[in-house]
């Protein structure tokens, strides 16, 4: 990674998809190996990233406990020469860059979109969040168009191939599996694997409707912080899990270590 760090852009302009706290996840599970990691919070508004890190440094220093710990920024929305500024001093310091950006269309979010080697887009297992993608038949449910979000990251992969040769790995994430009718999850499976053929995405599983990962962000602790629980539930257990099929799933760059301890 000498040529500068690999960047990870989360991107979803619908909220509730789970970014900011899959987003998080990566981070703090590439930091636990090892790696430099920089986290750059683009939602000034919300700002879910950057609160989740404060939480999890106020933690650090309220109990003492040795954390894996990503620097990170927030944009303030401002202007190009800000983000820039603060892109390039993030970058400088890492092995991997990951940024969040926000659940709505933002000229920097496109930016970081386009600078990205692996985009991830997080979306939960319904037709409403396919509709950011892609449109299907409301009778036969088949894939009748890509969306203007797929349309738009189709041009950002191509100017970004003509320009440094860089092909983007986009990555659709599909959220909360296993809490949906299974009829409507066929359906949904079957359509994002029509679109996948047309434009290009790879498509793994996510992160699971779990209630712990709501009750862990007052502290910023993620589901690898296997210390800070004490004894681990059977629900702990699958959790950490799936976080580290996720991970493997993203096919990063990165040396061939343990994700985490047993």
């Amino acid at each position: 990674m000498a040529s500068g760090p690999h960047v990870i852009v989360f991107a979803n302009e619908k909220g509730g998809t789970g970014k900011s706290t899959t987003a998080v996840h990566v981070a703090i599970a590439l930091a636990a190996k090892g790696a430099r990691v920089a986290c750059f919070d683009l939602d000034h508004r919300q700002r879910t990233m950057g609160r989740y890190l404060d939480n999890r440094e106020a933690t650090i220093r309220r109990t003492g406990q040795d954390l894996p710990m990503p620097v990170h920024m927030t944009h303030d929305g401002t202007n190009e020469d800000v983000f820039e500024t603060k892109w390039h001093e993030l970058a400088s310091q890492a092995d991997y860059l990951i940024v969040d950006t926000p659940g709505r269309d933002d000229h920097f979010a496109r930016t970081a979109a386009a600078l990205s080697n692996t985009l991830v887009t997080p979306m939960n297992d319904s037709f409403v969040d396919f509709d950011l993608i892609g449109q299907v038949d409301p009778e036969n449910f088949s894939v009748t168009r890509p969306s203007f979000y797929s349309e738009l990251i189709w041009d950002a992969r191509k100017q970004r191939a003509r320009a440094d040769g860089t092909q983007i790995d986009w990555v659709v994430l599909r959220n909360r599996l296993q809490h949906i009718e299974a009829r409507n999850m066929r359906r949904v499976s079957d359509a994002l694997a029509q679109l996948a053929k047309r434009v290009g995405f790879r498509i793994i599983p996510g992160l699971g409707e779990r209630v712990i990962y709501r009750e862990m962000f007052p502290a910023g602790l993620t589901m690898i912080d296997s210390k800070a629980f004490g004894a681990m539930g059977l629900g702990h257990v699958a959790a950490r899990q799936e976080l580290r099929e996720m991970v493997a799933a993203l096919q990063l760059p990165e040396p061939a270590l343990p994700l985490f301890a047993a």
